[in-house]
């Protein structure tokens, strides 16, 4: 006996224009029906949160699922893949498609080399399959846009449960944060890691499926742009202040980077305040507040703010039981 809920959508050619669709969602616990051998034309999240089975890829060998993992179903790749029958397993699954699915495997969220992937935890990529589940319920008019913008949470919070993801990488990225602005290169980074530059190029791509260069210069971009917009300090000033001393090479950069040069982004994003410009640096980690001591409001997206009209209710999961076995 199992248990199990399901829902398929076919997106439009508008929707599918957004990048990423949702095809299908699905919760489901027990001992579920072995899935396959097949092969999809899309790719399919399956969350695992426990019990335990087996998935084999095209070489027919199979290999052991424990929970909490992740199983890839990648177009063309064919798959076959079960629970324990004496144990079950409890599964979600998301089925999704779109070009942006390229993009998510080339910066290592999508891993098709790697069908079974260990999790940390798989509460996040949990909770967010609930909330696809959630957005599929009947007569929702925002469904496709819904749901798709609950797949890129999905895939970024797939992305942080995995278990390969060691806490070193984690504090690698904030350290290169804090001194992104410095005028190092990035062997002077390695260094100060105690790391090879192969190292911290490995360690970087891992964590945010970059390389370090395009980690750091990325942060002093957002850097420049809130000081461009929020400040009247010069161009030059600007440069120096994210860690270029060529106030040229800087506008090149931002230019081929930004699609406009420093002075037009300014010109276009600059914030006028009463009595002129502040002189201030902004912090982006302390955010001015409407007022004092007042938190901003939850919005419609948050979890705890239920949307207009009546309460949503979750998915009811509904017993199957097979037949008897009459053959």
């Amino acid at each position: 006996m199992y248990q199990t809920w399901m829902r398929f959508f076919s997106p439009g050619p508008a929707h599918q224009r957004l990048g990423l669709v949702c095809l299908g969602v699905g919760l489901q616990h027990g001992a579920l029906p072995t899935v396959g051998p097949r092969t999809l034309d899309h790719h399919v999240a399956v969350v695992i949160s426990s019990g335990g089975g087996w998935y084999a890829g095209a070489d027919g060998r199979r290999r052991a699922v424990t929970a909490p993992a992740l199983l890839w179903l990648t177009p063309g790749v064919p798959h076959h893949y079960g629970p324990d029958p004496d144990t079950g397993w409890d599964e979600g699954f998301v089925d999704f498609a779109g070009p942006a699915t390229a993009t998510y495997t080339e910066l290592g969220y999508i891993e098709p080399e790697r069908p079974v992937v260990a999790l940390s935890d798989a509460a996040e990529p949990r909770a967010a399959v609930a909330r696809i589940a959630r957005a599929a319920r009947r007569g929702n008019p925002l469904l496709e846009v819904e749901t798709g913008a609950a797949v890129h949470e999905l895939l970024v919070a797939l992305r942080r449960a995995r278990a390969d993801l060691a806490p070193d990488g984690e504090q690698v990225l904030e350290a290169l944060a804090r001194d992104a602005c410095a005028p190092f290169s990035v062997a002077d980074h390695a260094a100060r890691h105690g790391m090879t530059t192969a190292e911290l190029r490995g360690a970087v791509r891992r964590a945010a499926g970059c390389t370090p260069k395009d980690y750091l210069l990325g942060i002093r971009l957002g850097r420049a742009k809130e000081l461009l917009a929020a400040t009247e300090l010069s161009v030059a000033a600007v440069a120096r202040r994210v860690g270029y001393d060529d106030p040229a090479y800087f506008s090149r950069l931002f230019t081929r980077r930004v699609g406009l040069a420093p002075v037009r982004f300014r010109a276009q994003q600059g914030r006028g305040v009463p009595g002129g410009w502040s002189d201030r640096v902004p912090d982006p980690d302390d955010p001015p507040m409407i007022g004092p001591g007042v938190p901003p409001a939850a919005g419609p997206g948050d979890p705890a703010v239920p949307p207009a009209g009546r309460p949503e209710a979750s998915p009811v999961i509904r017993p199957v039981i097979h037949p008897p076995d009459t053959s």
